[in-house]
């Protein structure tokens, strides 16, 4: 077979798991083999429309199969999947789209005004529209093309293209939010979210009668390469759920008789404060994933009452996400680490002179592996400032190791909020806060929420004479971010704490809103 790319992945599984369910969604099982037959057919379609090794195809949709059929069916013909955040304002799914250089958009119907308004201007030739059974009348496609997906794949046919595609092949473009205010494209190779997938099976145990409830966005790496494709390359049955909702998902637990699951604090929290929780079975869970933070010790608590762990772990999308994992027998002894480095994958601390912390020393986390990226999209000098020694990942994270070789990270060099799992970075909103004319001076923050972990604070100064309500910040910035990048709360200061060469210290900020 000419095709060593993750597009091989269904293909090669029909062969050892054909009548073996792959998917659920919706109480509809799929088989691998009429999964596979699925994703040749879509493939077929889209080289008929002009797609070929390299062309960017884009997907924007809630969690459903088309998702993953366009990913695999992308990765048989050697060209690039490009996930979008269903989140995102027009202007920003614009962006991913004129920056990749999408040609097909695969959209489903809940979501095709964003998608109309997202793909004006730019390269996109041809939408697939997906019927996800949300009734809603499509929106106006203008002079787009736009083809029902389902009937495009029922008047195609045609076996697996077998493309020529290697390891070091381009897989997936996923847009992180920009440091500097602009969104970057990290470029996953197929041997990086194989790789990754390699450290789950070791570190995490995944097994071929694994049942994955999957209940976080698919566009996010975390949910697809920490949970669907390792199950997938197993031969396990992942369950597709469109959205999360805590009842519903203690449901499809107890009814589907899962074993695995993933997500964040916020969704542990939410599900294990649910009046269905001492109510529903859930003794079939085998395996609990979390990222984004640490888990708190009250919700450890209540998932070890009924005898679960926790296997917390850190990445980051440019890591396809794991760097590491923290097994469940450490959680309450070294609560709060991020824990130990993933099999295949390398993690370091070092100072700003290169030389490396020794225990307890804070320093940048910096890692290396085949599941790290060799490149952004069309970045060659972000791309180059991201590493050091030629193969050391710089993180923009601080932490340290303990005397155990645990990581612990101590501050984000980068000020990114972490809220409910979504990466926001302050210069993205800083920026266009900064648009409006009363504005002299601002600084976006991370504030602790019980809800949501950290959300996000506006502190602004004004120029002489203007005044600003905090209302107006938000309605500037609603419609043109996605809404949980929108701070939760503005305050108005006279001064902002600065460094001696003008920089604002955010420290100082976080400390003093803290409460």
């Amino acid at each position: 077979m000419q095709n060593q790319g993750l597009g091989s992945w269904i293909h090669r599984q029909r062969v050892k798991s054909g009548s073996k369910t792959a998917l659920i969604f919706r109480d509809e099982r799929t088989s691998y083999a009429e999964l596979d037959e699925r994703i040749n057919r879509l493939a077929a379609v889209l080289r008929a429309n002009g797609v070929e090794h390299g062309t960017r195809v884009a997907f924007l949709g809630d969690n459903h199969p088309a998702f993953l059929e366009t990913f695999f069916a992308a990765g048989s013909l050697g060209a690039v999947f490009v996930p979008l955040n269903t989140r995102l304002a027009p202007p920003e799914i614009q962006y991913a789209l004129q920056d990749s250089g999408s040609l097909i958009l695969v959209n489903t119907l809940a979501l095709d005004e964003l998608a109309v308004r997202g793909a004006r201007g730019t390269a996109v030739a041809l939408r697939l529209l997906v019927d996800d059974g949300t009734g809603t009348a499509a929106f106006d496609p203008g002079e787009l093309p736009v083809k029902p997906y389902e009937a495009s794949l029922e008047s195609a046919s045609g076996g697996f293209p077998d493309a020529a595609v290697s390891l070091e092949d381009g897989a997936i473009i996923l847009y992180t939010s920009g440091t500097t205010g602009q969104p970057k494209g990290a470029c996953l190779t197929h041997a990086n979210l194989a790789w990754n997938c390699f450290n789950v099976l070791v570190d995490y145990d995944v097994a071929g009668d694994d049942v994955a409830l999957m209940i976080s966005p698919l566009f996010h790496v975390a949910s697809l390469d920490m949970g669907v494709l390792p199950n997938l390359l197993k031969g396990a049955a992942v369950i597709l759920e469109t959205r999360f909702e805590p009842g519903r998902t203690l449901e499809l637990i107890e009814k589907y008789q899962a074993t695995f699951i993933s997500g964040v604090p916020t969704t542990y929290q939410l599900l294990c404060e649910h009046p269905d929780w001492a109510k529903r079975d859930i003794s079939s869970l085998r395996k609990l994933t979390c990222g984004g933070s640490a888990v708190p010790l009250r919700v450890i608590d209540a998932y070890e009452e009924r005898g679960l762990g926790f296997s917390n772990g850190y990445g980051m999308t440019e890591t396809a996400p794991g760097a590491t994992a923290l097994p469940p027998k450490w959680s309450r002894e070294k609560a709060g680490s991020a824990g130990l480095p993933h099999f295949f994958t390398s993690v370091r601390i070092a100072h700003p002179n290169g030389t490396l912390a020794a225990p307890g020393e804070v320093g940048e986390v910096q890692i290396s592996g085949p599941n790290v990226i060799k490149a952004y999209w069309n970045r060659p000098e972000a791309t180059e400032s991201s590493f050091t020694d030629g193969t050391w990942f710089r993180s923009g994270d601080m932490g340290y190791f303990d005397d155990d070789g645990f990581l612990f990270i101590s501050d984000r060099l980068k000020d990114m909020i972490i809220s409910g799992g979504e990466n926001i970075y302050p210069a993205e909103v800083e920026q266009i806060i900064s648009e409006l004319e009363a504005v002299s001076g601002v600084a976006v923050i991370g504030v602790p929420d019980a809800k949501w972990g950290e959300v996000p604070k506006a502190v602004i100064t004004l120029r002489d004479g203007f005044t600003l309500e905090p209302a107006e910040v938000q309605t500037h910035l609603d419609g043109r971010l996605a809404r949980y990048k929108i701070p939760k709360s503005v305050v108005v200061v006279e001064d902002l704490p600065r460094t001696a060469s003008g920089k604002i210290r955010k420290k100082d900020l976080r400390s003093e809103y803290a409460g």
